[in-house]
């Protein structure tokens, strides 16, 4: 089969399948995008040069149908398929099907990705290449008899790991052999949702890591380079939230230790392509295999950044069966980036997927400061997706300063509507330990004992909520007049009226009251404290300069409806509802037992039937969404009396599960 191409179909959506095409179009090819019905109007379709439409928003009748692919790259003769990263970029049998249909697969081979996909077998073969690996159990037996007995010589703490799969799912650490069997039956039960096959591995736990990883590339020649390494140890339910590159801590005798290693592990394969050699980095600096990604990593910018390649193009290169145009000596690293991911989940509700309408998407811009999305204004953001809807990534001559630039953009990113990570990240950003550039795996734990705590709003902010939803209100009154007389527009009289707001603020409400002085001059009164707010500037739709006691301000802000504002201020952000608006029903509508779906998800088990007693804190249904399992736990005590979900079925957010009768005090 011949390696040349000239038209690339990129089988991803979001920012990836965005990232791709711009890398694509930029060396000339042809490209095409593949969508389904919940992508119709995503970005990655119209920057396309063609787009195919694959079906349903499922991801499995869609995104992961090969059938669907091949199909599109068929009626488009599209020449070469690049996947992206997740979904079919690890599929070995797509990889396959690809050299099958006479199409490239930007990718290594299907034996290259069958072999490092197993855990397993990808550790077995890495002991044979003298790559250094953590002591565990990766045997065919897997019966809970032979793990028991393997948990118990490699000894506690021990993790259980998925051997199909990586991103957190199918993972669970265990601290106590009395807790070993429940995690057996998690972690098989999430392995075989996510990747259909329950196969696990164990491997001591060694605890609070650095989790480095090297990026390698190879050509179709046998030449193999590494272009260095990302540090990705800030991780939640391990999945990495912040990466860098380069490794704060790393030395030249380490980095050519842990290069050549990774570059080992490449060879014994006959790796080509980009793929990533994950390590675990002790505090001794002794390092140990974790896995081989066999794709472009979420966090290839930095390396990009660090090294000026492209490592799109490069695979787009290499694709093409030419030698890679570098060799080991022609790397070199320039100055430093941090990458952030931005999430759509709620950190408060231990980071929880949310999936909904994005009300304003405004990303960052700035000296040093990229943003990789594929997002709009007025997108609805999919719960049957991943749930990361940016990177955002800052580069500085050295450290301090690409954290600041990070903090800075993070700062200045607005996106309205969802429930992001983004304040979480500007405070990890800011921590002392990760400015001092000491975090480990276990640094969200340590830093977070207690969880993510969202702060209250501030009487400023209160206040200005407030004038906002004061703003919009006068400007609706103007909207419906049906005379121009000034005297008939309710804004002038005989004396001065204050409107009165009321926000719910930790169950308790909070009364704020605006009062108009004339030439965009207002008082506000929060908490017994006078505001004095100027309005400086409003031009911009969503955008407002105003002076707070005199101190000049933006606000970016979205209305939800009439009654709830999203604000933005110095980085904050709120969503605030003017409670004298609601009807009295809307303000106690509180279920006593009612079970609610907390995002848009399939329902795979009912764990418990009509009639059931359960205790507050008992598991009563699971649910997936976003490629993750999730809980549903009772918040009462009481006895199961209706059930209106059904085992997998799609069900949306906010729907009724099951219904709890309270229990009689």
């Amino acid at each position: 089969m011949s390696h040349q191409f000239d038209s690339v179909l990129v089988a991803n959506r979001g920012e990836i399948a965005v990232r791709v095409i711009r890398s694509a179009q930029a060396a000339g090819y042809r490209t095409i995008a593949v969508y389904s019905e919940a992508d119709v109007d995503a970005p990655h379709v119209a920057l396309a040069d063609e787009a195919v439409f694959i079906g349903p928003a499922p991801a499995k009748e869609s995104y992961l149908d090969p059938a669907r692919i091949l199909d599109a790259a068929a009626r488009t003769g599209a020449q070469a398929i690049h996947p992206g990263y997740g979904f079919l970029s690890e599929n070995a049998d797509f990889a396959a099907a690809c050299a099958d249909a006479g199409l490239v697969f930007i990718g290594p081979s299907a034996e290259a990705i069958e072999l490092m996909g197993n855990k397993a077998a990808a550790k077995r073969r890495m002991l044979d290449a003298g790559v250094p690996c953590i002591p565990g159990y990766q045997s065919q037996d897997q019966s809970d008899a032979a793990l028991l007995a393997a948990a118990d010589e490699i000894g506690m703490p021990i993790m259980v790991k998925a051997a199909a799969g990586g991103g957190g799912r199918g993972m669970r650490l265990v601290n106590h052999m009395d807790d070993f069997l429940p995690a057996l039956e998690a972690a098989r039960s999430e392995a075989e949702n996510a990747f259909g096959s329950g196969e696990l591995i164990l491997e001591k736990a060694v605890l609070q890591p650095r989790h480095v990883e090297i990026q390698v590339f190879g050509d179709s020649q046998g030449n193999v380079i590494h272009l260095g390494e990302r540090d990705c140890s800030v991780q939640r339910r391990h999945q990495k939230v912040v990466e860098e590159a380069p490794c704060p801590i790393m030395t030249p005798e380490l980095r050519a230790a842990m290069g050549d290693a990774a570059v080992a592990a490449a060879k014994s394969i006959a790796y080509v392509g980009a793929g990533t050699v994950e390590f675990l980095l002790d505090r001794d600096q002794h390092f140990y295999f974790l896995e081989m990604n066999t794709r472009l990593q979420v966090e290839h910018p930095v390396t990009e950044l660090v090294t000026d390649i492209d490592l799109v193009d490069l695979q787009l290169q290499v694709a093409q069966g030419v030698a890679l145009p570098c060799n080991q000596e022609d790397v070199s690293l320039y100055g430093h980036a941090i990458e952030v991911r931005l999430y759509a989940e709620d950190t408060v509700n231990n980071f929880l997927p949310a999936s909904g309408l994005a009300l304003a998407w405004e990303p960052p811009e700035g000296e040093g400061i990229r943003v990789d999305h594929g997002l709009f204004s007025g997108q609805m953001v999919s719960p049957f997706y991943d749930p990361m809807v940016a990177k955002i990534i800052a580069y500085g001559e050295d450290r301090d300063t690409a954290r600041r630039r990070l903090v800075r953009a993070l700062r200045q990113t607005v996106l309205f509507g969802i429930a992001t990570n983004r304040e979480f990240l500007i405070d990890v950003l800011q921590r002392e330990s990760f400015a001092d550039g000491e975090a480990t795996t276990a640094f969200i734990e340590e830093e977070f004992p207690d969880g993510v705590q969202q702060p209250a709003p501030s009487e400023p902010e209160l206040g200005v909520a407030a004038l906002l939803q004061y703003l919009q209100a006068e400007e609706d009154s103007l909207y419906e007049r049906v005379s121009d007389d000034a005297s008939l527009t309710a804004m002038s009289g005989a004396r001065s009226i204050a409107s009165s707001f009321a926000y719910s603020i930790d169950d308790e409400l909070q009364s704020v009251s605006v009062l108009s002085r004339g030439s965009d001059c207002y008082e506000v009164c929060v908490a017994h404290k006078t505001l004095q707010l100027e309005l400086i500037d409003s031009a911009s739709e969503g955008r407002l300069r105003l002076a707070l006691d005199g101190i000049q301000q933006d606000v970016a802000y979205s209305f939800v409806d009439g009654d709830t504002v999203a604000l933005q201020c110095r980085g904050r952000a709120f969503t605030l509802t003017n409670e004298l608006g609601l009807s009295a029903a809307d303000r106690d509508a509180e279920g006593s037992g009612a079970v609610l779906a907390p995002m848009h998800g399939n329902l795979l088990a009912l764990k418990v039937g009509i009639g059931a007693v359960v205790s507050r804190g008992d598991e009563l249904a699971i649910m997936e969404a976003m490629k993750m399992e999730h809980r549903l736990l009772a918040q009462i005590d009481g006895v199961v009396n209706a059930i209106h979900g059904v085992e997998g079925q799609q069900i949306a957010a906010g729907a009724l599960v099951l219904e709890i009768e309270p229990a009689t005090p």
